[in-house]
């Protein structure tokens, strides 16, 4: 889409918000004479996931506030089951996991994945599929970022990218500073979300400081050193499509040193395929009102097995490893040298091209979508 120009990512071509979208094949004529069954499906389908929630909300979300270790570990094994069976029912009959290492080394894949208390899990974000896994894998506490509103400045150069930039014809041409603005946000620290908060939260930017009601906002490193669980961080702070990985924000800050010492960093990269006629994406890039149900119902209906492939880093290869060596992944430009390695590694380990493209720029993506989408429908 033409109008969206501005969103493409000059170094790899990459659009990372637009909902990816099935070319048309003759199957297509085949689903729309199905599309009353298919739609019973979703509903069913839908009606059987609300069921779910309301069970989560009901015999999980209290079993987490009160404390004891028998309540502990009926809360882990209800939060699992529940988790499990809603991926089920998504139709994601099983899920395949692979542990991968760098360097290549004998025995990685044999690793042990075992995050625990006060452990970091490093994930790139493209859809509540991997939350529902996270969930059911390692029952982790999640965060939502808040963030300062962003500012826009016209570009003295081109977007900074790691893609391909050569500064004459083309290339010249889609770095120009009119068409592809510089934009500025901080991420000031995050506040901690159950699962159903972050899977609302699906596709959002980060919450601005000012709309932020008053919650607690700290640094990932506070809140990983009082919890009792394991903590995930998304760096992109908001979801792409899942064709390439957004700018990661300094999440970490400027103090965390390399190799990490006192906990442990667990890297993971989750890749979906292409939509095709007869399976929707799975990504979740826009939001709707009754997020995420618009992205939900489109699987739901879908009668095709889901797949999605999810990929570890083996724990030698981790920047929290003894033998983790940064020059071999962190720029010499960057400030926050965690963000950096991830980003490397989560590129490298799920084959995921890095792009310039940040969450400051998803902000202003989401603006001028929805100022389109009423404009298109008049």
């Amino acid at each position: 889409m033409e109008k969206y120009s501005a969103f493409r990512d000059p170094g790899t071509g990459i659009q990372p918000f637009l909902t990816p979208v099935a070319p048309h094949s003759p199957s297509a004529n085949v689903l729309l004479a199905l599309s009353p069954l298919l739609y019973l499906l979703g509903a069913i389908r839908t009606l059987l996931l609300l069921v779910l929630a309301l069970l989560h909300a009901l015999l999980v979300v209290p079993l987490r506030s009160i404390p004891g270790p028998a309540t502990g570990w009926l809360g882990w094994v209800l939060n699992a089951v529940i988790c499990r069976t809603a991926l089920f029912v998504l139709g994601f009959l099983w899920i395949p996991v692979e542990v991968v290492s760098r360097r290549r080394v004998r025995g990685a894949a044999q690793e042990s994945w075992s995050p625990r208390a006060g452990d970091i899990i490093v994930s790139n974000w493209a859809s509540f599929i991997e939350l529902l896994w996270l969930a059911f894998r390692f029952d982790p506490i999640f965060l939502i970022p808040v963030s300062t509103p962003v500012e826009t400045a016209p570009a003295s150069a081109g977007p900074n990218t790691p893609g391909r930039s050569t500064g004459t014809g083309s290339a010249a041409l889609a770095n120009s500073p009119s068409r592809y603005p510089q934009r500025y946000g901080k991420i000031i620290g995050f506040r901690t979300a159950s699962l159903w908060q972050i899977i609302r939260h699906t596709g959002l930017p980060p919450v601005l400081d000012k709309d932020n009601d008053g919650r607690v906002v700290e640094s990932v490193e506070r809140i990983r050193s009082k919890a009792t669980r394991p903590v995930v961080v998304f760096p992109e702070c908001t979801t792409s499509n899942g064709r390439g990985l957004l700018k990661f924000a300094d999440v970490f800050g400027r103090k965390t040193t390399l190799p990490v010492q006192g906990y442990r960093v667990f890297v993971m990269a989750v890749r979906y395929e292409a939509p095709t006629d007869l399976q929707p994406t799975l990504t979740h890039t826009i939001p709707t009102t009754a997020n995420p149900i618009g992205s939900i119902f489109p699987i739901a209906r879908s009668f095709m097995p889901s797949s999605v492939s999810i990929r570890l880093l083996a724990p030698s290869d981790s920047p929290s490893s003894g033998s983790f060596v940064v020059s071999d992944v962190v720029s010499a430009t960057a400030s926050d040298h965690l963000s950096d390695a991830c980003a490397a590694l989560i590129s490298t380990t799920g084959k995921l091209k890095r792009t310039g493209q940040g969450w400051e720029d998803k902000v202003a993506f989401l603006d001028f979508y929805h100022r389109k989408v009423p404009a298109a429908g008049k």
